[in-house]
């Protein structure tokens, strides 16, 4: 049986194209076409479908007012169109903030064109959200009614638990996570002069999560490597920087890594490590001559430039993501003795990364999300 599928636009001709491309897919069928988020929230509510593509900016209710009022009332997965500008890349933010799953840049040349390669990462994106549908509708049925409102949630906990970027185990109560976590409570007692994260869909929500739980004195540089719009970066970068302890900025080209500071790779080009452990620099180039490297930016080529400086001094992490970006460059890492971790199945969006590290065994650990820094400050024994 095919997703069912509610497309929200004002536009009519990006509605048409939308459907067209998605009617193609046998596995996928547009069940509905609402112009703003008013409809929209009538139309979830009358069609019930697995997966809604929904644009920013709109007429009588936006885009993400409609994905709060949807993930309010019938939560399920919400695929975000956003412009290529420094607003749209707040927007998109707010969305995702706001409980939506995933984002594509809304480019119309591409729809009209029917590029093959839009058509099928257009396809592939929204089959892969429409798959999560029980699984997020579990989760706010779930966490909504218990964690949500446990004694001591914070509200930038409730915040993240709002978001669709994390799937939480309805079956598991508070003492199996206590219980679960138990078990890799004690450090490996290893030296550390890095922490590298790598990730791509559900990513920002997920960083944020890690971020926001780091301490102040956090000894280390960071490296991150989230797969997004050039004109993206510097938002969330700045956003994340606006939420944490820790410094974090997008990385630019010349400047030397501290510690206690999070440098976000550019978006559209390629981030490298150079120099020494103890005065590692960033070099941002435009292109990079392992020309099947096809993400700009790309976990493997920083990976593989960090093991090179670092060694096996570095602590390497892979979150939620599609593809297999990261499996290369943690492979590297790993055979210099570097200690590589990936985020578990059930709380990722898209288990592509994670699972790429843990099939090729160089994860060593499958972590929850909401263990993950805990276990960061832990193994690196930070007081």
């Amino acid at each position: 049986m095919a997703y069912r599928v509610l497309v929200v636009d004002d536009s009519s001709f990006f509605c048409r194209r939308v459907k067209d491309i998605l009617n193609q897919d046998r596995l996928l069928e547009v069940i509905g076409i609402a112009r703003n988020g008013e409809e929209a929230i009538k139309m979830v509510t009358e069609l019930k479908p697995d997966v809604v593509t929904m644009d920013v900016e709109m007429p009588v209710m936006d885009g993400i007012t409609a994905v709060k009022r949807i993930m309010q009332i019938q939560p399920l997965p919400i695929l975000m169109f956003s412009s290529l500008t420094s607003d749209g890349a707040k927007a998109t933010l707010d969305a995702l903030d706001a409980g939506a799953l995933d984002f594509l840049p809304k480019k119309f040349e591409d729809i009209a064109r029917n590029s093959k390669e839009s058509v099928e990462l257009l396809q592939n994106r929204v089959r892969t959200l429409a798959a999560k549908r029980g699984l997020v509708a579990r989760r706010y049925s779930t966490a909504s009614k218990t964690a949500f409102n446990s004694p001591g949630t914070t509200a930038k906990t409730q915040i993240f638990m709002r978001s669709s970027s994390v799937v939480v185990a309805p079956a598991a109560s508070q003492t199996d996570v206590k219980e679960s976590f138990s078990t890799i409570r004690r450090s490996s007692g290893k030296r550390y002069e890095l922490l590298a994260i790598g990730t791509s869909t559900g990513g920002p929500v997920a960083l944020q999560k890690i971020l926001t739980e780091l301490p102040e004195t956090f000894p280390h540089p960071i490296i991150l490597v989230q797969h997004m719009p050039g004109s993206f970066t510097k938002a969330f970068a700045d956003r994340l920087n606006h939420n944490c302890k820790i410094t974090v900025k997008e990385a630019t080209h010349g400047e030397r890594l501290v510690k206690g500071c999070a440098y976000l790779a550019p978006g559209g080009k390629q981030m490298l490590i150079e120099g020494s452990s103890r005065n590692a620099t960033v070099n941002i180039v435009e292109t990079h001559d392992q020309a099947h490297h096809l993400f700009k930016p790309s976990v493997d080529l920083t990976f593989q430039s960090i093991s090179q400086v670092y060694a096996g001094n570095v602590l390497g992490i892979i979150l939620t993501g599609m593809g297999s970006d990261g499996k290369e460059g943690c492979a590297a890492l790993k055979q210099k003795g570097a200690k590589i971790w990936a985020q578990d199945e059930q709380t990722c969006v898209v288990y592509g990364m994670p699972q790429a590290v843990t099939k090729a065994n160089i994860s060593e650990r499958n972590i929850p999300i909401f263990d993950i820094a805990k276990s960061i400050v832990l193994e690196m024994q930070i007081k």
